[in-house]
């Protein structure tokens, strides 16, 4: 008996956990468990979360299928590299500086730990974090820019 209800709680915390936290995003324990999925298994997850279809970019290195949250303030981007598997990564992106805020402090209280700063090519500010193997990195709107903010969830 005691077997059974410490089973369903544990199921009922990995869907908590699993779903978003608030309006239109995830849980770190979401965006990487994202990239554990296929890509014909994360089209059906975005589909279920009622996120709309926005483009597949291919190229000889990478796949990458884009969709737009139901409210078209958040956009979320798998990308499948063919060689460099290190680099398959979840792209979340979203307009406010709030999230950006409660996802820092969830990335820093999990244990992460700042490991570089710079800019990315488009010359937005970056922040990468890490803890063991695990790697994520956030990234800020370009100076003098409101959104988009991005949590980039590496494999």
């Amino acid at each position: 008996m005691q077997k059974n209800i410490f089973y369903q709680l544990t199921v009922f915390f990995a869907v908590l956990l699993s779903t978003p936290i608030f309006a239109q995003t995830f849980t770190l324990e979401a965006l990487k468990g994202f990239n554990k999925l296929g890509m014909a298994e994360f089209k059906k997850e975005m589909k279920k979360l009622n996120y709309r279809f926005y483009d597949t970019t291919k190229s000889t290195d990478f796949t990458l299928d884009e969709y737009d949250g139901p409210d078209y303030k958040s956009k979320i981007g798998k990308f499948e590299f063919t060689t460099e598997k290190s680099e398959d990564r979840i792209e979340f992106g979203f307009k406010s500086k709030k999230e950006y805020d409660q996802y820092l402090k969830l990335i820093l209280n999990a244990g992460y730990k700042v490991a570089e700063k710079g800019k990315i090519i488009t010359k937005e500010p970056y922040t990468d974090y890490y803890k063991n193997k695990e790697h994520i990195r956030l990234i800020l709107p370009k100076a003098g820019e409101k959104a988009p903010y991005t949590i980039l969830v590496f494999k």
